[in-house]
């Protein structure tokens, strides 16, 4: 694994107080749930935005680096934690009905080979939502520079450009955007192509 930095170990047992919770009826609206099937929350933590979705998939699959984040997210419910980099997912092609990146994209090691990795993993007729902060907003762009300055290696890219990223034989994007912090990105990926 690349050399990382232990700030979400750290943050672990206070992270669900500091962040605010997500809106899940907006998250199972663009992931097009329920399905029966399984549900990869990349970089998923705690599982803070999984968990009030898990009950509209079969089995919720929760990876990230941090083993202490990790250990929070088993303590919620039935999940499966595993500890990996979004770079070299272990799991086979078209393994996913549906995946979802919630605020962490900017925080792994190589974006690109990450998108594409998901990618790989996403069933066809799948769905994938990515959801980061917008940098064309201010108060993003001093997180960016918070976050640069405490040595957390994130690397924030605009929608457009995470749209880019994700390009390829099949697979359709939309952005949405609410005008406040943060932008949506959903992916599907055709049955055919």
């Amino acid at each position: 694994m690349k050399p990382i930095h232990r700030h979400f170990d750290f943050l672990a047992p206070i992270y669900d107080r500091l962040i605010p919770a997500s809106d899940p009826e907006m998250f199972a609206k663009f992931l097009h749930l329920p399905v029966n099937g399984f549900f990869l929350d990349a970089g998923g933590g705690t599982g803070r935005v999984s968990f009030p979705l898990s009950s509209l998939v079969d089995h919720l699959v929760i990876t990230d680096l941090s083993a202490p984040m990790l250990k929070r997210a088993k303590t919620k419910g039935n999940s499966i934690p595993i500890r990996c980099e979004a770079e070299t997912l272990p799991f086979r092609n078209g393994f996913f009905d549906r995946i979802l990146v919630t605020d962490a994209l900017h925080h792994f090691y190589n974006q690109h080979q990450a998108i594409r990795e998901l990618i790989r993993i996403l069933k066809p007729g799948g769905w994938m939502v990515i959801e980061e902060p917008d940098v064309g907003r201010p108060l993003v762009r001093l997180l960016a520079i918070i976050e640069k300055i405490a040595l957390m290696g994130s690397r924030f890219y605009s929608a457009e450009a995470i749209q880019k990223m994700a390009q390829g034989p099949g697979v359709t994007s939309r952005i949405i955007k609410d005008g406040r912090m943060f932008l949506w990105i959903v992916f599907h990926k055709k049955e055919t192509y």
